[in-house]
């Protein structure tokens, strides 16, 4: 039987095969370091001749079997074979001054970053011991709030990754007594925190066994004939995708951007060069910019959206069926962005390459490679299916979400799709497991102890004193909480530094409160497209090459403000028409 290769080989190969499309930590502070060592190694590997060596099909899968998941050798090799050779004529020695000169001056500075690690101290020092504290808050939750925003200043600053600051202030919480060691470690058996860890494990295996990528094929199969044909057929399978494999950095790194790659590199668009304009730059603009409106429309789309509702409910808006009315909540708005995002950028950040006719063909050929669904796809199908059933009916069935969420994980570890070294792997998800529930734990100690609505009831003063009604303050807060996204390197350690006190702000000036928790949930969302280090999804597709930084900015600015309008519009009549206000 003749060798089948992959459509795109050998270009496609090394799109598989590149650092950036198999990194999806959520932990963009990670993903936004990598990015800067990951972007020069790209750009010279494309300068280098590849050597592909024969594979079976079932290698093909998904990319990130092909870098993560397997214990075999890439068949990628960015060594010219001359440079193979001499390195096994002249092997580097241990002992050579030069290479041990080399191997220290890149080693990567140990411990913490000592200006960050001052920086953050110190914001929690001064108010513990600067700051008066107010007579209406007692010195267990004035110690608790120097603690919290100590923690809170290190996630902007990252002295040490964002786990490893977490547990310091941990604790500290505990070693100065503010919190006892049960109260402190509660917030590790929390359900929200459980279903996001699970979720992380979806992701991997929608990634594992190629299903992610074949129905995004035939997307491009089916509307691929022209450039704007073809974003709407990976933003709307995107969307289909989403709320069965809830993480946005996964997607993109794990389904998206290997195909964008491979559509771009067929086409003569190069990262890091002026053929990057011709099709690869506008694919991974209109990808990212609609990636946000694709995570707000469901609520298991997205590790943060499960963390905003949780939040909201410990501040007293609980939300019934929480599945379908956050669809329901968001259907209108997200849809017409999602509809509109790949127009707006075709006319504002054009392709050089109007036409794909080729591309039909090209997925077509590719489909045939990947042979027939297998019985781990179909596996995969069953159990998201059953899951997402689960998470819409749950509440009249009496299961929990997340109990939902441990019966299609039993099911995958059952069958094979994962295995437990997949989950021990997944080293996201344990990450998010720590330092969520650091946060989570903090933050909900600071509402029992009074600090969140004596703070909430100072902001609503202030507010009332410039005699702005509530769809004014609304508005106002709205646009705050947005903004300071400038500050974060990750949307969910903006959740849980800033959005108890912003629901609490609105709750406080009057805003209802189904309506503050939803919209400030949501926003999280469409802040993800702001800058290259916003979110993980962020340095995943910055880290690909096609994108200029300076455009990064300037259009995540000027998508900012479309969907702004067209949330604020659509959205106030939408939701007025649904009783929220």
């Amino acid at each position: 039987t003749p060798q089948r290769h992959s459509l795109f080989s050998p270009m496609e190969n090394f799109a598989l095969c590149s650092p950036s499309s198999s990194s999806f930590s959520l932990s963009s502070r990670t993903s936004f370091l990598h990015h800067h060592h990951l972007r020069p190694r790209l750009l010279s590997l494309s300068k280098s001749p590849l050597s592909v060596s024969p594979r079976p099909i079932s290698s093909l899968r998904s990319p990130l079997s092909l870098s993560l998941l397997t214990s075999k050798p890439s068949s990628f090799n960015p060594l010219p074979r001359t440079h193979r050779a001499h390195k096994a004529h002249y092997p580097i020695r241990a002992s050579s001054p030069t290479n041990e000169d080399s191997i220290t001056q890149s080693k990567p500075p140990q411990g913490a970053k000592l200006l960050p690690l001052i920086l953050s101290i110190s914001v929690g020092l001064i108010v513990r011991f600067l700051v008066p504290k107010p007579p209406e808050v007692n010195p267990q939750a004035w110690q608790l709030l120097a603690i919290f925003l100590s923690t809170i200043a290190g996630l902007v600053l990252s002295p040490l990754p964002v786990g490893a600051w977490a547990f310091l202030g941990l604790t500290t919480s505990v070693l100065t007594k503010t919190l006892t060691f049960p109260i402190a470690f509660g917030a590790f058996t929390n359900e929200v925190i459980w279903l996001i860890v699970i979720s992380f494990f979806f992701a991997r295996g929608f990634v594992k066994t190629g299903l992610g990528d074949r129905i995004a094929t035939y997307f491009v199969k089916w509307l691929g004939k022209s450039t704007l044909g073809l974003s709407y057929g990976l933003t709307i399978s995107e969307a289909l995708i989403a709320p069965a494999m809830p993480s946005t950095t996964a997607r993109a790194g794990g389904v998206f951007l290997p195909i964008i790659k491979s559509l771009s590199l067929s086409a003569g668009s190069k990262p890091g060069d002026p053929s990057a304009r011709k099709l690869g730059s506008y694919l991974i603009q209109s990808q990212f910019q609609s990636s946000g409106n694709s995570s707000a429309l469901f609520l298991t789309a997205a590790a943060q959206n499960l963390l905003c509702l949780k939040l909201a409910e410990e501040l007293g808006v609980v939300i019934a069926s929480p599945w379908v009315s956050w669809f329901k909540v968001a259907s209108l708005p997200a849809v017409v962005s999602l509809l509109a995002t790949p127009y707006i950028l075709y006319k504002l950040y054009p392709p050089e390459t109007k036409d794909t006719p080729d591309a039909p063909a090209m997925a077509a050929k590719k489909l045939d490679a990947m042979g027939p669904v297998t019985s781990n796809e179909w596996v995969m199908v069953g159990t998201m299916l059953l899951a997402v059933s689960l998470w819409v009916f749950g509440d009249a069935l009496g299961i929990a979400s997340v109990v939902a969420a441990m019966l299609g994980l039993s099911i995958l570890l059952l069958l094979g799709v994962l295995d437990w070294d997949d989950c021990l792997s997944e080293k996201s998800a344990w990450d998010t497991l720590a330092w969520f529930a650091v946060l989570v734990g903090m933050a909900g100690q600071l509402t029992n102890l009074g600090i969140v609505s004596w703070m909430s009831g100072c902001v609503a003063k202030v507010l009332q004193s410039f005699s702005l009604s509530w769809p004014a303050t609304f508005g106002v807060l709205q646009a705050s909480y947005f903004l300071i996204h400038y500050l974060f390197a990750s949307q969910t350690g903006h959740v849980g530094a800033l959005y108890s006190a912003f629901l609490a702000m609105n709750l406080a000036s009057g805003v209802p409160g189904v309506l503050a928790a939803l919209a400030l949930a949501y926003n999280t969302n469409l802040f993800g497209a702001l800058t290259h280090y916003s979110s993980g999804q962020a340095a995943v597709y910055f880290g690909a090459g096609y994108v200029d930084l300076p455009d990064v900015f300037k259009v995540g600015f000027i998508m900012a403000l479309v969907n702004a309008v067209i949330w604020g519009v659509v959205g106030t009549f939408w939701w007025k028409f649904l009783g929220l206000y």
